[in-house]
């Protein structure tokens, strides 16, 4: 660990030095990359100069226990031992956590794409639970929701909604939610009282920068059509629906949410370079049609991370285990017991990989 730590200092160094090159500062581009990179790795180089400061002076202190003969001076060295060593064990933990390796997308917003899947009417109805969550819980972390756009059932809900959350930090707590939700519960409309099993999906995908995915124009088709609401009908005369056409990837993204011709294609060009660039960052790593089916599935009630159970307010979460009751709680919102153990559970595993 302690030379990944230096390493890490080194490259700060000489970022420092890149930094006051009169080249670098003409170049806005690298001006910014190497400000960004040296901002990122400031705090863990700052506790590990810490760290060797306070090494060197446990160093110090063993040498005049065994060396020194003055008793008081002996006494004030033991005194600083006992103060420091706690510290350098607080640094350690702290380092290991700094250097795990950060998810580049975490500072971004989020798109979230929820779809009602196996269970019908239930599911879409089950959908519109899931965006209400999202919602009150962004609204508690202080960020803005904004929605794209949205098909409704036809007894309420959503087959499809899709929204955006802006915040900082909102990748970093959302991406947790990537994946199949199970609800059973007995439905509104079940004069048995039977308990019915739905789920609904939740595909979170980071906010894309322009700089981040390169798209040619000439490669989008947009076609524009009438707004229509439950059931089809036109609920807008004019063509301010919009639908964006990829045609190298053959991703597509409507959005009819806006009055404006103009601000539909703004929202969803947002969603359009966000699927772009999550299939990308996918094809990357060569498992992109993998990664997709095992973080969304296909919707069937088999496939879940976490299971929301009504007649008993309970909620578990099956990738780690984890059951709270406190469901009427956790559908207003109140996420936030779930995401720490989820990033927890993480942290712990990376720290595994980090190693001494």
């Amino acid at each position: 660990m302690i030379d990944k730590l230096q390493s890490i200092e080194d490259r700060y160094n000489k970022l420092t030095e890149l930094l006051m090159d009169p080249e670098v500062i003409n170049d806005s581009n690298k001006l910014r990359e190497y400000s960004k990179e040296q901002s990122d790795i400031q705090e863990v180089v700052e506790k590990f100069r810490r760290y060797k400061e306070i090494t060197q002076q446990i160093k110090d202190a063993k040498s005049i226990i065994e060396d020194e003969s003055d008793d008081d001076l002996r006494e004030m060295a033991r005194e600083e031992l006992n103060e420091l060593e706690p510290e350098v064990e607080d640094l350690e933990q702290e380092m290991k956590l700094l250097l795990i390796p950060k998810d580049p997308n975490d500072e971004k917003n989020v798109i979230l794409e929820i779809r009602g899947a196996a269970g019908g009417e239930e599911a879409a109805l089950f959908a519109a639970n899931l965006y209400r969550l999202y919602s009150r819980y962004a609204e508690a972390q202080g960020w803005k929701t904004e929605v794209i756009e949205y098909h409704e059932a036809d007894m309420g809900g959503y087959k499809e909604i899709i929204f955006m959350i802006n915040g900082k930090g909102a990748f970093s707590k959302l991406k947790y939610e990537n994946g199949a939700h199970r609800v059973q519960r007995v439905p509104e409309t079940e004069s048995g009282g039977r308990i019915h099993t739905s789920t609904s999906t939740v595909a979170v995908l980071p906010e894309a920068e322009e700089v981040e995915v390169d798209i040619n124009e000439k490669d989008i088709r947009v076609d524009t059509f009438a707004s229509s609401g439950p059931g089809g009908q036109s609920v807008n005369t004019t063509m301010s629906a919009v639908r964006l056409t990829h045609e190298p990837t053959g991703i597509v993204v409507s959005c009819q949410d806006e009055k404006s011709q103009i601000k539909n294609k703004e929202k969803a060009m947002k969603v359009l370079r966000a699927r772009i660039y999550e299939k990308f960052q996918q094809e990357a790593q060569a498992e992109y049609d993998e990664n997709r089916k095992s973080a969304v599935g296909t919707g069937d009630r088999s496939e879940r991370i976490r299971t929301y159970n009504y007649p008993q307010n309970r909620v578990t979460d099956h990738r780690i285990g984890l059951t709270i009751n406190k469901l009427d709680q956790i559908m207003e919102g109140k996420i936030n017991e779930i995401i720490d153990a989820l990033i927890i559970e993480e942290q712990t595993k990376k720290l595994e990989e980090v190693g001494e």
